[in-house]
């Protein structure tokens, strides 16, 4: 097997197995034991996802930096038309309730964590796109400019939003800055569904797959209520160490507006109704 072969080399050890694990459509991901241990190991073609890897080792290096627990990165490395990432395994616990205040307390922290601008510094990817980051002053002009107009240009262009679409998001544009509080920029995990956060050892939360920049704090929040699986009470233990502004439930589709034109773009129509009911409420 080619990839048992590099990684002996790469790790200069043996290997004694290779199995499966989940990864979803863009990486094939196995868990691999050898004599050095476990790890976890991520690959894909690199000329379809340039750098990936890459930025998502920079990714989890900065949430690391922002008192995140974070799988450590063992190393990361291109072969031939292939790219790999080789990560520290993680044991799972079943999630118990202190499972959650840690995750409040961890996401507080990070969120804490701020800076002169909002983005980043450099470009990275969310799922399978690239995530176009700069930075820019105010949080209005980030959100609109780098976050919503490339994706509903994409989009209009893969016949998936209307010109009435774009019309309407026209409009939402001009009545933005009135929807949300002012806050400084915070560190975001940036992709914080619960398929991106595991239960590791001693109940802590292990935070996987970042899409990371420094944004508005709802954002993070937000897209914990986009698909489910967490628990709804971890914002009360969020609240007793970083309360957030008073309306911030009804502002939660506005800041999901971003994960669901992601996956409108990558999934088609289906994601189309969340996204309009939330833009006819400001049209």
């Amino acid at each position: 097997m080619f990839v048992k072969r590099i990684l002996e080399e790469r790790l200069s050890t043996n290997i004694e197995s290779i199995s499966p694990l989940s990864g979803g459509d863009i990486n094939e991901v196995n868990k691999i034991n050898c004599t050095l241990g476990q790890y976890v190991v991520k690959y894909n073609n690199r000329l379809r996802f340039p750098a990936m890897f890459y930025k998502e080792a920079n990714g989890l290096d900065i949430l690391r930096e922002g008192g995140l627990r974070t799988p450590n990165v063992i190393d990361h490395f291109e072969h031939m038309e292939d790219q790999f990432l080789i990560l520290e395994y993680i044991a799972e616990e079943k999630v118990e309730n202190k499972f959650w205040s840690h995750f409040a307390n961890s996401l507080s922290r990070l969120h804490q964590k701020s800076n002169a601008s909002f983005g980043l510094d450099q470009d990275n990817f969310i799922g399978s796109l690239v995530q176009h980051n700069g930075q820019m002053s105010t949080w209005e002009e980030f959100f609109i400019s780098k976050r919503l107009k490339p994706l509903i240009k994409v989009a209009f262009d893969k016949g998936l939003l209307t010109r009435k679409h774009v019309a309407d998001f026209d409009h939402f544009f001009t009545v933005f800055s009135e929807l949300l509080p002012v806050e400084s920029p915070s560190l975001l995990h940036g992709d914080l569904w619960y398929g991106n956060l595991l239960c590791g050892s001693g109940q802590q939360a292990v935070f996987i797959d970042p899409a990371v920049y420094y944004g508005h704090r709802e954002v993070d929040i937000a897209m914990t209520k986009m698909f489910g699986g967490f628990d709804p009470g971890y914002v009360d233990h969020y609240q007793d160490f970083f309360p957030l502004e008073k309306g911030w439930e009804e502002r939660v589709p506005i800041h999901n507006l971003y994960p669901r034109l992601v996956h409108l773009v990558l999934f088609g129509h289906s994601y189309r109704s969340g996204i309009e009911n939330v833009i006819q409420r400001y049209t």
